[in-house]
């Protein structure tokens, strides 16, 4: 990647290439039994840049933070960037937050403003309020001026997931947005005449980096499901919008799998990251769609920087190979590099331009994730002769088998194998004190006997479930990721 400028704006950035074809499709908001909502390049920067002007003329000034409220309508990334162009700094949300919740998130942030959409849990807080009715009246405003500056300023705020605790506020700087073309490179594979799907919530961070940001980076055009559009009509409606590329969490391909199947030669091949990607999934995918799917490893701290592409496919069975210009490493308990086969705490360069800031006024935090110029991920994995990298899961996320440590996915991936499993995970849960077991969690329609079965012939018997417990769906985090603490904290308890 070559040195960033010294003078940057994340959103000028962005727009950048579809400035030059300012005709073509941005975006496209899809709807099952409607037209499609189109923005082109023309429209889209238009109603940035004023929006950009109608925060300025209500007084904000950069620096400060704006917490958005908003649904999965282009207001969305409209407020996004249009803060960012101004200097401001946004702070996506999930609109699926309880008041609150959102109480306490705000209270981090300290927002100067809250854009609230329709029917969206608000916080508590003395900030005052923009209706998304409101926010739309900016967009026929005369442009903003870029507001320009180091590469390394405050830009947006992320929050953690909270999967293993309490969410935490991720301070981004501008320069992330170069650190993205690696992903494009060594992931999508995406291209200006591409057709993106993303079929997640705009407050992802997958969904606005690889769904938004990347594909109008590049100039190419991105494709969004209408609120409400349920998972199994995703392919359907991206096969009837010629999309050539499609994007989500690997439940989303999970549920299209089991629908009828449309006709879509446009179809290149599938994104997915945030879960783990088991391998009975992909190949159910390659022999239904002819395509392949593939994987990203990434956080919200510094996005993606593990994956297979196109060009380089992930050996079965492992997140991929780091993306060229990332520097990782698997270190010891001590902080030192470990080799090929040997399991470590996965970790980043402490230089990689797509790193976060830090934790927003967590200093301590901060540096207590940082050892030997090393960013730790708090996940486990095991690299391959050839670099390839195998995720073992979660370093909280460990089960304890007879004195044994035992990772998720060594159980999750042979069990995900049987037919009809539907959604499957592990956890350790306590019987009673002193005393937990594994206990396997599974929303298919396959009997427990062949949930046994599986087990006791792929799996060592310290690893094998001691429990079946079968669930209508398992416990998901705002963002779609399977929640294992909160698997423990509701079935630790005594089941004798």
């Amino acid at each position: 990647m070559t040195e960033p400028p010294i003078q940057m704006n994340l959103a000028r950035h962005v727009l950048t290439a579809g400035a030059t074809t300012p005709d073509k499709i941005a975006l496209a908001v899809l709807h099952p039994a409607l037209e499609p909502e189109i923005w082109s390049y023309r429209r889209l920067i238009a109603a940035i840049r004023g929006t950009a002007s109608g925060f300025l003329q209500a007084g904000l000034v950069p620096g400060d933070r704006i917490l958005l409220r908003l649904g999965n309508r282009p207001a969305f990334p409209i407020a996004y960037l249009g803060a960012i162009a101004a200097g401001l700094v946004p702070v996506p949300s999930s609109a699926q937050l309880t008041a609150p919740e959102i109480t306490r998130l705000a209270a981090t942030i300290r927002p100067a403003l809250v854009i609230a959409g329709d029917g969206i849990a608000l916080p508590d807080h003395p900030a005052p309020v923009l209706p998304e009715s409101a926010l739309s009246g900016f967009a026929a405003l005369p442009p903003a001026g870029w507001h320009m500056g180091p590469p390394d300023r405050l830009a947006y705020i992320l929050f953690t997931s909270g999967s293993s605790g309490q969410p935490r506020a991720v301070a981004h700087a501008h320069r992330a947005i170069l650190a993205r073309r690696m992903m494009m490179e060594d992931w999508s594979g995406l291209r200006a005449d591409d057709r993106l799907l993303h079929a997640g919530a705009f407050n992802w961070s997958f969904t606005l980096g690889t769904g938004l940001m990347d594909p109008w980076t590049i100039g190419a055009t991105a494709l969004i499901p209408a609120d409400g559009t349920p998972p199994a009509a995703v392919a359907t409606l991206a096969a009837r919008h010629h999309a050539t590329l499609l994007a989500g969490a690997p439940g989303v391909f999970r549920k299209m799998l089991q629908t009828g199947w449309p006709n879509w030669p446009a179809l290149r091949h599938g994104l997915c990251a945030g879960e783990r990607l088991e391998p009975a999934l992909r190949q159910e995918w390659r022999t239904r769609t002819g395509t392949d799917l593939h994987e990203a490893m990434g956080m919200s701290e510094c996005s993606t920087f593990l994956s297979g592409s196109p060009s380089r496919p992930a050996p079965t069975g492992t997140a991929g190979y780091p993306q060229r210009g990332r520097k990782v490493a698997l270190l010891d308990d001590l902080g030192r590099s470990l080799g090929a086969g040997l399991a470590g705490r996965l970790a980043v360069s402490a230089d990689d331009a797509g790193l976060c800031l830090g934790y927003l006024d967590q200093p301590q935090e901060t540096a207590a994730r940082i050892t030997n110029g090393w960013f730790l991920t708090g996940d486990l994995a095991v690299a391959a002769d050839d670099g390839a990298i195998a995720m073992l899961g979660r370093t909280d996320d460990l089960m304890n088998a007879g004195g044994f440590r035992v990772a998720p996915p060594e159980i999750e991936t042979p069990l995900s194998q049987v037919a009809q499993a539907g959604d499957l995970a592990v956890a350790e849960i306590t019987l009673r004190a002193g005393v937990s077991i594994i206990a396997a969690f599974w929303t298919g329609t396959a009997p427990e006997e062949a949930l046994r079965d599986k087990a006791a012939s792929d799996l060592a018997g310290y690893k094998q479930p001691r429990a079946y417990i079968h669930l209508d769906a398992l416990p998901r985090t705002a963002t779609g990721k399977i929640n294992r603490r909160a698997l423990r904290e509701t079935h630790s308890k005594d089941r004798l």
